[in-house]
């Protein structure tokens, strides 16, 4: 096994591809793809492996058309992973809300892009499922609980 594996990473050398470059691209693009699962969406992973490089500044001539929900989440992921060692501030998280939902919608519902939510509406919940047989996977803390937990996160 290891024989083919230094024949592949010489194969790879020749070619000019540059391995940090490559492991990059693939550790970035592999959180998208599962953090979007999470949030119950699949995405195409050649599609976001080429987005993905088009923001590392890699050629990507063959680069598909995206949305700007998804080029919001690469240009976000990228921003977390490349600055780390900056202290995160809620500014950032707040950045990063409005890039994701510009329209301040998720789906069909309205949400408070780039601010502390309330619970006007009821708790916070994840549902999936179809009409009729939704499931509520996850509830949220409540909004009055929010600041304090922001201020633990953030330190």
């Amino acid at each position: 096994m290891r024989i083919l594996q230094r024949s592949l990473l010489g194969k790879l050398l020749t070619l000019g591809f540059d391995l940090k470059v490559e492991a990059q691209l693939d550790a970035v693009t592999l959180e998208i793809i599962k953090n979007s699962e999470i949030e119950g969406k699949t995405l195409n992973g050649e599609q976001m492996r080429s987005l993905v490089a088009r923001h590392l500044g890699l050629d990507s001539a063959s680069m598909p058309t995206t949305t700007r929900e998804i080029d919001a989440v690469v240009e976000m992921m990228l921003s977390a992973t490349y600055h780390y060692q900056q202290p995160l501030l809620l500014d950032d998280l707040f950045g990063w809300h409005r890039a994701l939902f510009p329209d301040g919608y998720s789906g069909l519902y309205h949400i408070q892009a780039g601010s502390i939510r309330d619970d006007s509406k009821g708790p916070m919940q994840v549902v999936f499922g179809g009409y009729g047989r939704e499931r509520v996977h996850f509830v949220a803390p409540s909004a009055d609980r929010l600041p304090d937990e922001l201020d633990k996160f953030l330190l």
